[in-house]
């Protein structure tokens, strides 16, 4: 696995406990980040995301299960553990994703996919229960 590769790994593993410095050594300074929230372009963007994203967040962690890598292309397959005060109770949630990276030395485009509906949507309490029966109904 490539060095940034590695960095990025370890990085969003511990995601709760890392600095956001630590974003300079991964990203290249004209990172394109975009997820089901938010796309931002830039090194300092990209930070104010973290920051803010990270601002009441109890714990986040990343486990990485499988990395599919060739020349200067990455998908990733992880699940994220999140835990919100606002979100399930302050308990933790589970959510599968990807992300699809390209880089050199720094990352400089970065693409998540992941279900924002079971990370966010499902778990509030009156809109949950809402979404939670019309998926049952629908499958």
């Amino acid at each position: 696995m490539s060095p940034i590769l590695e960095r990025f790994c370890q990085f969003y593993r511990e995601l709760d406990q890392r600095p956001l410095s630590e974003l300079a050594s991964i990203y290249a300074n004209d990172i394109e980040f975009q997820d089901p929230v938010h796309r931002v372009s830039g090194l300092p963007a990209l930070h104010a995301y973290f920051e803010h994203s990270m601002d009441q967040v109890l714990s986040c962690r990343f486990d990485i299960e499988s990395v599919d890598e060739l020349d200067g292309e990455a998908y990733l397959r992880w699940s994220m553990r999140l835990a919100h005060p606002r979100l399930n109770g302050g308990a933790t949630i589970t959510v599968p994703g990807v992300s699809h990276l390209r880089f050199n030395s720094h990352i400089h485009w970065h693409r998540d996919y992941f279900d924002l509906g079971a990370m966010l949507y499902e778990q509030l309490p009156l809109l949950g229960s809402i979404i939670r029966t019309l998926k049952r109904r629908l499958a």
